[in-house]
């Protein structure tokens, strides 16, 4: 669609829309680094984008209008560590606009998810700033002295994710650790069990206005339940986490119903769009259990971009065999 289509349009305010519950989640539990944060990536991703339609003496207010750039930005905030420095949502935000969209073009026209092409870089770049998650929510001043880094840093405020421990754990059983640590909650990390059924919800309300299909986030969340279900031993201490610990922890209904239906950079046929969600979910679990980083879901949603265009092809052939 053209930046100028009212669908694109109305499709991107329903999406802003269906944030707002996982976005007043994360601030219930997070305090005001969420807004922070939201508030830096928008100004850096508009002004990049304003900056890059004008020197491509493209049309900039239609552009901006369409709400893409605000949607990525959302997503950037909602992904980001809430007590990050400001400049790290900054870089996150123009990263995903100017490498991740307008380097390809513009809107209709990226290979990658923009959202998670920012916060991959920012992850690979800066490891010790994304891996700062606070264990509790400070005041306004202390949230904007936290991002500015005129205070102290409280080690207090540091607490690993629920995923950290899992993937660290060599002698606690699943029981202890959900006895012992603050990080895990009644199903799944404590503060993130809310935050994923706040944006299950407003995936659920996309899907009821059918801003997309229920393929991707299907293949996506089956496929991670599935493999979660398959690697799950009960609470033994070599336990890689139960299907509802893994369906309720980190950015799992973040990018099952925010990411993975990202239209331009998924696939378009049916059948493509249910293997691209369940590629997904599958790398998700895989680099969760094994691989080097906690969560994993930017990385499985851009290395299922690259597959995107293949699966498409092949749903097309099977669907024209099949005439």
């Amino acid at each position: 669609m053209p930046p100028s289509d009212p669908r694109l349009r109305s499709a991107m305010q329903l999406v802003l829309l269906a944030c707002v519950p996982g976005l007043l989640a994360l601030f219930w539990l997070h305090g005001w680094g969420v807004l922070i944060n939201l508030l830096l990536s928008s100004c850096a991703a508009l002004a990049t984008e304003a900056v890059l339609l004008s020197w491509r003496k493209l049309p900039v207010a239609s552009t901006l209008g369409d709400g893409s750039a605000l949607v990525t930005a959302v997503l950037l905030a909602a992904a980001l560590p809430i007590q990050a420095p400001w400049w790290l949502p900054v870089i996150a935000a123009c990263v995903a606009i100017g490498l991740g969209k307008q380097a390809f073009g513009g809107v209709g026209r990226n290979l990658f998810n923009p959202a998670m092409a920012g916060y991959v870089f920012v992850l690979l770049s800066f490891p010790l700033q994304m891996n700062h998650w606070p264990a509790q929510a400070p005041g306004l001043l202390e949230s904007l002295n936290l991002s500015l880094g005129t205070g102290d840093r409280i080690d207090a405020w540091a607490s690993p994710t629920v995923l950290d421990v899992l993937r660290h754990n060599r002698s606690l059983t699943i029981d202890e650790l959900f006895a012992s640590h603050s990080a895990f909650g009644h199903l799944g990390g404590r503060a993130s069990e809310w935050v994923n059924l706040a944006f299950l919800l407003g995936g659920l309300f996309l899907m009821q206005r059918k801003v997309f299909g229920w393929h991707a986030p299907v293949g996506l969340l089956g496929a991670l339940f599935l493999f979660s279900l398959v690697g799950w031993n009960g609470s033994g201490s070599d336990s890689n986490g139960s299907p509802l610990l893994h369906l309720l922890s980190g950015s799992t209904m973040l990018a099952a119903f925010f990411i993975a239906t990202e239209p331009v950079s998924g696939c378009r046929q049916p059948l493509a769009r249910l293997l691209f969600g369940a590629g997904a979910g599958m790398l998700i679990y895989l680099i969760r259990t094994w691989g080097s980083f906690a969560d994993g879901t930017a990385f499985a949603i851009l290395l299922m971009n690259l597959a995107a265009p293949s699966l498409d092809r092949w749903a097309q052939r099977r669907q024209e065999a099949c005439l």
